[in-house]
């Protein structure tokens, strides 16, 4: 049977790094494991080639990449106050691990892989208040405020701070923390059939989760179920499908209720007006161009009718035809040491310009249903009821 010690650290903590540093020189291991995949490995020696600018516009998974971005941020942010580069506890066990030569492996699941599970597993009111806890962490000026950086590796402050991102996000929480600790323990597994003394060093967070599954392996959910891509829901076709029903089917009513055609157009010029002006408004609240405010503005009232195309990317599109980011923007975004820093960078420009203008747009289809009938100042009972009613009674007449 192995040796295996976890030792559970705090990503921007100096005492961490002391302990992982001392553990391995003690310990001499046959091999060092650390939280890392191959691409975060690489990044942190700074070998990873960044990914082309053309491809993030493609993929569309710009809230994703968003979210990814502002949690780095947020971590680095920490790390800069107490004078600690985050991750440099994986850093420091890679260096002494190599100045022993010792064997290094990487034992995280893909970040992609992670991104999207946690992504496509959290419900839109975990998403919701996901972007609303970020949103109030940038506007924070000392996100470490009352925070004991060497407390976050102790049992029982490591126990709350699980318990209470499970409550926030129970699905969420599922596939950046659980599924992890079992995927890390599955490899841990595999190392201890080659090695006899192992170190593993991974977020103090996990360490709980890992020592369970390797006191038990049998309660291990298979490797195959780890690491396979989620495919989303397709809410956002049935949403569509719901929003131009409903919109045919306003127009149809009033169409047939007799209030006349000064109405019926009217309430077109007003859904073009609505979706236009939220989706034009919220490109600008992301610091964007007013031209990329003015496309988005011209293709929201048709993309909030189409599933398969969202405001935010026409955009985004015209963003990056301005701002022209560069691959060198993607370590440019991870070295900022502020918000306002960060989001002076083009290429994060151009995602935040997608990501708020799709909230525009989305938004702008909620109001229009909520003050169309105000707006046109008629009865909305009145109308619907004997729209429909006019409707039937036509194709009734129609079909006989």
């Amino acid at each position: 049977m192995a040796d295996i010690t976890i030792i559970g650290t705090a990503h921007v903590s100096q005492k961490s790094i002391d302990e992982v540093t001392a553990a391995i020189h003690e310990i001499q291991p046959d091999v060092v494991a650390i939280e890392l995949d191959q691409g975060r490995y690489l990044g942190m020696k700074r070998q990873l080639e960044n990914p082309s600018v053309e491809s993030v516009l493609e993929n569309k998974n710009f809230n994703q990449l968003l979210v990814q971005w502002v949690l780095a941020y947020i971590q680095r942010k920490i790390g800069m106050d107490v004078g600690v580069e985050p991750g440099a506890d994986m850093k420091a066990a890679s260096q002494e691990a190599d100045q022993l030569g010792i064997p290094l492996a990487l034992i995280d699941r893909n970040i992609g892989i992670t991104l999207n599970r946690f992504w496509l597993s959290m419900s839109i009111f975990e998403k919701m208040k996901m972007f609303y806890a970020l949103a109030t962490s940038l506007a924070a000026d000392d996100l470490e405020d009352g925070i004991d950086i060497d407390d976050m590796t102790k049992d029982d402050v490591v126990s709350l701070a699980m318990e209470e991102f499970h409550k926030f996000s129970p699905r969420g929480a599922q596939a950046l923390i659980y599924e992890r600790d079992a995927y890390m323990a599955h490899h841990i597994i595999q190392l201890a059939e080659r090695h006899e003394k192992i170190i593993a060093v991974v977020g103090a967070g996990h360490k709980k989760g890992i020592e369970t599954y390797l006191a038990d392996p049998k309660t291990l959910p298979p490797l195959s179920d780890l690491t396979e891509m989620k495919k989303g829901a397709p809410w956002g076709k049935v949403l569509g499908g719901v929003v131009i029903a409903l919109f045919a089917l306003l127009l149809l009513a009033i169409a047939f209720s007799g209030v006349g055609l000064d109405v019926l157009l009217w309430a077109l010029v007003w859904w073009v007006i609505v979706n236009g002006t939220l989706t034009f408004v919220f490109t600008l609240l992301a610091g964007g161009h007013v031209l990329s405010g003015l496309v988005g503005g011209l293709v929201s009232p048709v993309s909030s009718l189409n599933p398969l195309i969202a405001a935010g990317w026409f955009a985004a599109l015209m963003e990056a035809k301005l701002r022209k980011p560069k691959p060198s923007d993607f370590r440019a975004i991870f070295d900022a040491e502020s918000f306002s820093e960060m989001n002076s960078i083009p290429l994060f420009k151009v995602v935040f310009v997608a990501a708020l203008a799709n909230v525009g747009s989305t938004l702008g289809t909620i109001v229009y249903f909520l003050v169309i009938f105000p707006i046109l100042g008629i009865d909305p009972t009145l109308v619907v009821g004997t729209g429909l009613s006019n409707m039937w009674a036509f194709l009734t007449g129609f079909f006989s």
